[in-house]
């Protein structure tokens, strides 16, 4: 309910109070309203019933097809699926959004997804050149090292981990746990393993 359609509320109320002493003109200047805004307010009183029982009507559709197949949807996804009962429904995008909002009905923002966050952020869509020809375990150990990066979920946040293994042994040589993507934590993996493995094959 608007700022106006208050202070007319509350106008009403006082002046059906048997113990206001107050008239209508009294209480408009005081509220800041005119008398005939508030005359009009109480004479439509019937058409704003009627309205908001068309709303009602209109936003229990909009919960239906924000339901269906237990999925929620934005406004132009209600709006497809009202088209698509029998008979279609047609109802325009600013109607669903008003009544959305007037219900406080809210579509959930998808999650971006974290694979496709690591790769933007590590640019591993860049294809190199195939130098190892799958030959993982013919040099022996600490000749082939692999790496990888996943993310673990933890208390409504993703933390990531990076590692390097042995392609030879499968040993864990090196790993780190970063809040972030940022390619720091990565090197930083790759620092602590020179730093606590010093025997490589050249």
């Amino acid at each position: 309910m608007d700022a106006p359609n208050v202070k007319f509320q509350l106008i009403y109320d006082i002046i059906s109070d048997d113990k206001n002493i107050l008239s209508v003109s009294d209480l408009c200047d005081i509220a800041n309203v005119s008398r005939s805004g508030y005359y009009h307010w109480v004479n439509t009183a019937s058409l704003r019933n009627a309205r908001e029982a068309a709303d009602r009507a209109d936003f229990e559709l909009i919960l239906d097809a924000y339901n269906y197949r237990s999925y929620k949807k934005g406004a132009r996804g209600i709006q497809m699926r009202l088209l698509h009962l029998e008979p279609p429904i047609q109802m325009n995008v600013k109607k669903i959004r008003r009544l959305m909002k007037k219900y406080n009905l809210f579509c959930p923002i998808r999650k971006a997804n974290p694979y496709r966050r690591m790769a933007k952020a590590l640019r591993t869509n860049n294809v190199a050149d195939n130098l190892l020809q799958r030959e993982f375990t013919e040099h022996g150990p600490r000749f082939v090292l692999l790496t990888d990066i996943t993310y673990i979920p933890f208390d409504g946040h993703f933390f990531y981990l990076s590692t390097i293994m042995d392609a030879y042994t499968k040993q864990l040589l090196s790993y780190v746990l970063s809040e972030s993507l940022e390619l720091d934590f990565v090197l930083e993996t790759v620092n602590l393993l020179m730093n606590t493995r010093k025997c490589f094959k050249r």
